[in-house]
């Protein structure tokens, strides 16, 4: 990859209608984001549900966003698989499409022995054969396994990874390790409520689940930042910390679908066993969108 990845990307769900993936919802959520001044779209990550997908249904999805997005925008693909060989394999399935990146989630089913040269090793040979970038993606919430600033530093050396997701939400860690990493490195932030925080940091962007709802307003942020427009980037953020709670804490998968559905995008429900909201959690989540004042 040429260019270091900055900017906004959405994070992207997968509308389903009676259980079935349905590419025709994806394609129109696209198009009306393309619209949004967002920087790219990952597919088959944490937002888009990747663990109740098939391989079949990933590419599918892939190959729908890589018609339907704008020309510039680039796509970015959840390829992690809990052995390094399946996740090479789906790394160079997905690169054969014409994606432009890979995001890789730490594998966790064995955590013990996930130790950080077990990870390094992993990283290291899934980047060695990956015909695509590979983007590490530190999300302990959902793994339970948290990446030290060093292995993030050896990480970074590797030329075939080109930057980070931190889901984590811890800005210690970023403001301590980003000294360290390469000028070129994209240290991109999934936590959507520290976004203009850690963009002061020294973060070079974000793949946000925030910007499924209102892609407008995290792109805002962003360009407010750039600009040095500051007081209005920090009450936008502020503004946004309800909504981003709401969709990754309280109420999860089923709340930013929902949300979605409410500003004009299609959410739908999410892939069973998780339940859509419940009629007060609706309610709730439409006084906080109500509310959203930037």
């Amino acid at each position: 990859m040429a260019e270091k990845l900055q900017g906004v990307f959405a994070a992207l769900t997968t509308p389903f209608e009676n259980g079935k993936v349905t590419i025709q919802r994806f394609r129109e959520n696209i198009q009306k984001y393309n619209a949004c001044g967002l920087d790219g779209y990952v597919v088959g990550g944490s937002s888009g549900e990747a663990a109740c997908l098939t391989d079949e249904e990933s590419e599918i999805l892939v190959r729908e966003a890589l018609d339907a997005r704008a020309p510039g925008k680039k796509i970015i693909v959840g390829t992690a698989r809990e052995s390094t060989a399946a996740t090479t394999t789906f790394t160079n399935r997905m690169a054969a499409l014409g994606v432009d990146a890979a995001l890789i989630r730490t594998p966790s089913y064995f955590k013990s022995a996930m130790t950080s040269d077990a990870l390094k090793r992993h990283y290291y040979a899934v980047a060695e054969k990956a015909k695509i970038p590979v983007i590490p993606y530190h999300i302990p919430q959902v793994t339970g396994l948290t990446l030290g600033q060093q292995l993030v530093i050896e990480l970074a050396e590797h030329p075939n990874i080109p930057g980070i997701k931190d889901s984590s939400g811890n800005l210690s860690f970023l403001g301590e390790v980003i000294h360290d990493l390469r000028a070129d490195f994209s240290y991109l932030l999934g936590a959507g409520s520290l976004f203009f925080f850690g963009l002061l940091l020294g973060a070079s962007g974000g793949i946000l689940r925030l910007a499924d709802v209102v892609p407008e307003h995290c792109v805002s942020l962003y360009n407010d930042f750039k600009l040095g427009r500051w007081e209005q980037a920090s009450a936008l953020q502020k503004a946004l910390i309800p909504l981003n709670n709401a969709i990754i804490q309280k109420y999860g998968i089923a709340g930013t679908k929902y949300a979605m559905d409410v500003m004009g995008f299609y959410g739908g429900e999410p892939r069973k066993p998780i339940l859509p909201l419940d009629g007060n959690a609706k309610t709730d989540m439409e006084k906080i969108l109500k509310n959203l004042n930037p």
